[in-house]
């Protein structure tokens, strides 16, 4: 026995169109160990529309179709194409996160039927999901779904941030660009953990926001007199490590190079080398799709890598994910709250207007999924 759910794919073809559509899948009962949730909400999220737009030229989008069955399509470049080859031609399940209520389940689980939780794992823009309970948290009763919608992707993700400086032994973090919704939370975080937070933004009103929510050390990169504010900063708290989700660009280079320069003050002699200090940059995200570009002036004590929620989740002990969790579900109405934009339907993200909206990736614009 099995039920029907609508659910939004994105498929490439290999002649270079993209394709988003809704389509019936075949959701079977859930057995031992699986619950069938139905999904209320789920948010678009940066790392959401990598996939669901992957490289197609967003001014190229066209609503196709009927009204029964719409289709939103664009064009992929010969080069966009070269860069998702292992993708071509599958009709991919998208959305990382959602929450819903839980309307069947395992013979083992059955006392979580009715309850509402939050989950991730992939094929959230739905309207049905089997999934295992490790992948979800049970929220408190009286949450709404908007509440629990978000609570897996920014939220361990800044928390993340903050075991990783303790792992690697640094004692304060740099963030940019920090006043997204992740940003917020992190700055929440950092203030109740009594931690040194630089956070960089693009305009003055978003430095405004990050102070209004007690923000201490706040960088406009707009402002002339950028560079030498980010060494004030970092001067002051001791940063060197950093998460950068802009990943194109010079952004990770002038982190760096601000690092160095502060770490160079306190050298009693001259070494060709440069400094010591370990200065450590992680790229999170694309929201500039280029080149990183390195301007050497950081010395020889120096990192870049890449920092993906999904891997640190993998290699972290269990003990301190448990954790995290309980930490995020108690705070799931303060710290770790999410605001939304618009509420949208699945046929409303086939349409090129509302598509580009919310795929501008604006801070303080956030949409939700409603299926």
């Amino acid at each position: 026995m099995s039920r029907t759910s609508l659910e939004l794919r994105s498929t490439i073809t290999p002649e270079g169109v993209l394709r988003i559509n809704l389509e019936r899948v075949s959701v079977p009962e859930p057995a031992a160990g699986q619950l069938l949730v139905q999904v209320e909400a789920a948010p678009i999220n940066p790392s959401d529309l990598g996939l669901l737009f992957g490289p197609a030229d967003i001014a190229s989008l066209k609503a196709e179709g009927t009204a029964d069955d719409p289709v939103l399509s664009a064009t992929v470049s010969p080069q966009g194409l070269a860069m998702v080859q292992a993708r071509l031609g599958q009709s991919m399940p998208v959305g990382n996160e959602g929450s819903g209520t839980v309307i069947a389940a395992g013979p083992d689980l059955q006392h979580l039927i009715g309850k509402r939780v939050a989950m991730i794992g992939g094929a959230m823009y739905a309207e049905l999901r089997l999934i295992s309970p490790e992948a979800c948290i049970v929220l408190p009763d009286g949450a709404s779904a908007a509440e629990g919608a978000s609570l897996f992707v920014n939220p361990l993700t800044a928390l993340g941030f903050v075991e990783t400086m303790r792992a690697e032994g640094h004692k304060a973090i740099i963030h940019v660009p920090a006043a997204s919704n992740l940003g917020q939370m992190l700055v929440r975080i950092c203030k109740d953990d009594g931690i040194e937070l630089v956070n960089i933004v693009r305009s003055p009103q978003q430095a405004d926001l990050l102070r209004g929510i007690g923000a201490t050390h706040v960088i406009d990169s707009s402002a002339e007199d950028f560079r030498e504010k980010l060494e004030e900063a970092i001067a002051e708290t001791g940063a060197t490590l950093a998460f950068d989700a802009i990943g194109g660009g010079e952004m990770t280079s002038t982190i760096l190079n601000a690092m160095e320069a502060v770490a160079v003050r306190k050298m009693t002699a001259y070494d060709r080398y440069g400094s010591a200090a370990k200065k450590q940059v992680y790229i999170y995200g694309a929201l500039d799709t280029g080149p990183t570009t390195l301007r050497r002036g950081f010395g020889f004590s120096w990192g870049i890598g890449g920092w993906l929620l999904f891997h640190f989740l993998q290699r972290t002990d269990p003990a301190v994910t448990q954790n995290m969790r309980e930490r995020v579900t108690s705070e799931m109405t303060t710290t770790f709250a999410s605001h939304y934009t618009a509420t949208i339907s699945l046929a409303d993200a086939l349409k090129p207007e509302i598509a580009a909206a919310y795929q501008r990736k604006s801070t303080g614009a956030k949409y939700l999924i409603v299926p």
